[in-house]
């Protein structure tokens, strides 16, 4: 059984410990004498339990913990509770153990350890992006975007500097506003690496925030097609997770294997790529044992060749044939003479260049440089020929055998990285995309009616007025249409047409006769010395003593409408802020041809513009507050 330095540090901190000989036993699980309990600090208590539970001695770690929490105050209550619960979960979750057979496994910077993925070449776009414009990401160095894709699961950052997983898709040329997925796949803490099972049905994730056992723990989650929503993210459990960080798990389209990377085994700035036999039916059993539960975790390649197969990895030729490994080699080298010639062929169209205007001093030093790298061009162009007519020749040999090649599939082998080829399972390097260029569909801003006095005035977008009792102020009817710089800042301004021709310009859209009047002086104020308030009763101008009497029998409510971003449903986040409201009413319909939800009714605007402010903090785009009028009982 191999351990990693620091594990084995770990395991000698965890298991020495003061006891007494009576109770010292043979064992890997660590064992504590109620007569040396007292002897250790709080902070050696939770020293130990997070040093067994990087060894897997989960027992222990529980142990350890919640004695710490007994000895504890309030201050430090809450690393000892995290630590706890974290020492539970693993001990749990010893339940449910897979047990995979493991083809390969092989350690990669986590510079570009993702690169080495059996994925679409091309497909990952470094940071930053249009999606994630944060530099220093951590374990997330790039985002996943093959260049067909229509959608896109991806992890950014927040406002609060979490990162949380959104979706968008492409609707003819724009991609639609960026979502959360829903709340169950949300956590106070980050998710990371997101990954579309091949048939759509399922979404492996990583998350630091969700029941699990420390650092990074493996989850999917299944796509429900009745709620057509994601459902409650699992634990992948042992040996997919583990107290370290483990990540990026994805089933290949082929059904053949099952990959993730983790630094379980490796330093902080390394991961390593597990390869797993894909296993459509897993069974799970329970491991009591430490030391067992340790192997499980290791996960050492089976070591059999009949399950190792390459071709998942590297496609094409069998590399093991000497003759189309020769040929392979014979093109790089094709490759990298052809590269030579280029370049000195580019410089000396350089140094050409730089010789017809440079001083007098400089040029028999200048000369000197072309000649002497004109006599190596002919070398290399020969070299060139040579390498050229000796792969000319592999391809006559292959014909007189009846062997038909691929050359180009060939070329893209041989210019790829392969890793760990010897060993029975070769990985295979790609190359990253092009930087993105992403158009958003950016919903048109809701026109605010709300009196207002800005910098330059506004008209209404809509001339109509909502239905109910409604207030305005009247400014002023003219013979001619006026212009901006004629309302002196008011807004939202309407124009009623009359029938002689005229226009009437009026202000503002309130309920209650005390906002209008609270206004009116401010009207005043601003040069409309003849304004005046009027009153409608659902679009019909009705006398202002009339709508006062009318005002006492009514009371007004609040209503939230709110247009999903992708056009058909609301993200479980935004479900939960309304579902804080348990007396309101969540109705869907259409407008405009457009789903539309309207969250009713709210007696308090308050708690209207409450709501909508959590909406928007759960990335809703769109949320406006609506009035409408009710009737007293007489």
């Amino acid at each position: 059984m191999k351990f990693s330095l620091f594990q084995i540090v770990f395991l000698l901190f965890a298991v020495w410990l003061p006891r007494d000989h009576a109770m010292a036993q043979e064992t890997d699980s660590v064992r504590i004498a109620p007569s040396v309990r007292t002897r250790y600090s709080l902070e050696r208590l939770l020293f130990k339990a997070d040093s067994c539970r990087a060894v897997y001695d989960f027992p222990s770690a529980v142990e350890f913990s919640t004695r710490a929490l007994e000895a504890t105050d309030s201050v430090k209550r809450g690393r000892a509770e995290e630590q706890l619960i974290l020492s539970q979960n693993g001990l749990r979750m010893m339940d449910y153990c897979s047990q995979p057979i493991v083809i390969a496994r092989q350690r990669f910077s986590l510079e570009d350890f993702f690169l080495f993925y059996p994925l679409p070449d091309r497909s990952w776009r470094s940071l930053p992006n249009p999606l994630d414009s944060l530099r220093d990401a951590g374990l997330s160095r790039a985002t996943y975007v093959p260049e067909d894709a229509e959608e896109i699961y991806y992890s950014a950052r927040d406002a609060e500097g979490i990162r949380n997983i959104y979706r968008t898709r492409l609707a003819d040329s724009l991609w639609t506003v960026p979502t959360l997925i829903n709340e169950s796949l949300t956590s106070a803490s980050d998710e990371i690496f997101p990954m579309l099972s091949p048939d759509g049905e399922s979404l492996y994730f990583s998350s630091k925030g969700l029941y699990g056992m420390g650092g990074y723990d493996l989850y999917v989650s299944r796509w429900n097609p009745q709620t057509r929503d994601w459902e409650v993210p699992t634990n992948m459990g042992f040996p997919y997770s583990s107290p370290y960080d483990d990540f990026l798990f994805l089933n290949t389209g082929d059904g053949t294997y099952s990959i993730f990377a983790s630094n379980r085994d490796c330093s902080r700035d390394s991961v390593i790529i597990y390869v797993l036999e894909y296993d459509g039916m897993p069974v799970r059993k329970a491991i009591g044992d430490v030391r067992e539960l340790r192997k499980l975790a290791a996960l050492e390649p089976a070591g059999d060749p009949a399950r190792m197969d390459n071709s998942a990895a590297v496609s094409g030729a069998n590399l093991q044939n000497e003759d189309i490994q020769r040929y392979m080699d014979k093109m790089k080298e094709v490759r990298m003479i052809r590269d030579s010639v280029n370049r000195f062929s580019t410089d000396l169209d350089t140094l050409r260049a730089v010789l017809v205007s440079a001083p007098e001093e400089e040029r028999a030093a200048l000369i000197q440089t072309i000649s002497d790298r004109e006599t190596l061009l002919p070398a290399l162009n020969d070299s060139l020929s040579r390498a050229v007519r000796a792969i000319q020749a592999i391809e006559m040999d292959f014909l007189v055998k009846g062997i038909v090649l691929d050359a180009d599939k060939l070329q893209a082998d041989a210019d790829k990285e392969v890793v760990g080829a010897a060993s029975g399972y070769a990985f295979s390097k790609k190359n990253f995309g092009d930087p993105l260029r992403m158009d958003f569909n950016k919903p048109a801003p809701s026109f605010d009616y709300t009196f207002k006095i800005l910098p330059e005035g506004r008209f209404a977008l809509d001339n109509t007025l909502p239905g109910g009792l409604v207030y305005q102020i009247q400014l002023f009817t003219v013979s001619r249409e006026v212009s901006l710089a004629d309302l002196r800042g008011l807004s939202p301004v309407f124009k009623h047409p009359r029938s002689s021709g005229a226009y009437a310009y009026s202000v503002g859209v309130f309920r209650l006769y005390q906002d209008v009047l609270d206004n009116l002086n401010k009207v005043k104020r601003l040069g409309f010395r003849d304004a005046f308030i009027t009153a409608y009763n659902n679009g019909t101008s009705i006398s202002v003593r009339d709508a006062r009497a009318m005002e006492s029998r009514i009371r007004i409510l609040y209503s939230v409408k709110i247009f999903p971003d992708d056009g058909h449903s609301l993200s479980e986040p935004a479900l939960a802020a309304i579902r804080r409201y348990p007396d309101i009413d969540l109705v869907r319909s259409t407008e405009a041809g457009s789903v539309v939800f309207l969250v009713e009714s709210f007696e308090e605007i308050a708690a209207a513009e409450a709501l909508v402010a959590a909406l928007k903090a759960t990335g809703v785009a769109h949320a406006t507050i609506h009035e409408s009028m009710a009737n007293l009982a007489r």
